[in-house]
């Protein structure tokens, strides 16, 4: 290698602990996955599990601090760590993390996540995707658009993470395919019609009616309109297509304005094609934002 690898940055979720040998430049020297994400531990199980996952690494180049986030931090995992208020930068969210030391030496600092207390009627929340935003860099305002199950916009203003909005259209999309009447025929395995995305994406644009609008991925089927490979498709187009116009509803953005989409789970391009289709002014994001943001926010803290 041709850089010291200086630090470890753990994203452990739900279903899998992923992590990265980062050097201090922020450059990704080695990655590995696991399947033990924090659904297959019991309590006490963390510990003996992030050491074995890193062993090797401990091995070849000693006890490197390591920089935890993502659902290994929230009430189900190993331990919970405090959301910090927005507005809310790199100090913040670094006041905000809880250390601990591994059997090893190495030091473990657990990243906190995010809430809006501005939210209504709740305060939102979000845990990693904060460290994206921050690795995307907040030294310019801007509007970042983050896909995923539970989509986030989140504003930049003023060096901080000003506020957030969470939409759970990955979670609904998912919900209509595999437990509701409305996208039951579509073809499986599943097909990916872009020509049928971007249909839903134009119906959504045109109306607020979502409840109603839904339907039509049943009506569409039923008049001989819309066939089974163009089903699933379509439905994904009329959810994204709703965050995108409640969006713009709530004063997130408007035609001709700049965002930027950050994120890597695979539904960039997607949400590339919707922002255009609204209007807006994209430039993409790096796919190693969380990594570079969580090295920012552990550099911080170990200061």
């Amino acid at each position: 290698m041709d850089q010291q690898a200086t630090s470890i940055i753990v994203d452990w979720g739900t279903t899998s602990l992923r992590a990265a040998l980062v050097a201090n430049s922020g450059e990704e020297l080695d990655s590995l996955e696991t399947a033990q994400g924090i659904s297959t531990l019991a309590k006490g199980e963390h510990e003996a599990a992030l050491m074995t996952a890193l062993d090797g690494w401990f091995t070849a180049h000693g006890a490197l601090p390591v920089a935890a986030l993502g659902m290994i931090t929230s009430r189900n995992g190993w331990v919970e760590v405090a959301y910090v208020p927005s507005p809310a930068g790199p100090a913040e969210l670094a006041a905000g993390t809880v250390r601990r030391s591994l059997p090893n030496g190495s030091e473990l600092v657990f990243l906190p996540g995010l809430t809006d207390p501005a939210r209504q009627p709740f305060p939102d929340v979000m845990r990693g995707e904060e460290t994206q935003v921050v690795g995307y860099g907040l030294s310019e305002d801007a509007t970042v658009i983050l896909p995923g199950t539970h989509s986030k916009w989140a504003r930049i203003r003023a060096g901080r993470i000003d506020g957030f909005q969470t939409f759970v259209t990955g979670e609904i999309f998912a919900l209509l395919l595999n437990h509701s009447f409305i996208a039951r025929g579509a073809t499986q395995p599943p097909v990916n019609d872009p020509e049928a995305y971007r249909w839903g994406l134009e119906e959504a644009k045109k109306s607020g009616s979502m409840l109603s609008l839904l339907f039509s991925a049943r009506t569409g089927g039923l008049a001989g309109k819309l066939s089974a490979d163009q089903l699933r498709s379509y439905v994904h187009g009329l959810v994204i297509g709703q965050e995108f116009l409640q969006a713009r509803e709530g004063g997130w953005f408007s035609e001709g304005q700049p965002a930027v989409i950050v994120g890597n789970d695979g539904l960039n391009d997607l949400y590339l094609i919707a922002a255009n289709l609204f209007g807006l002014n994209i430039s993409m994001g790096s796919d190693d934002a969380l990594t570079r943001g969580a090295l920012t926010i552990l550099n911080e803290t170990l200061s």
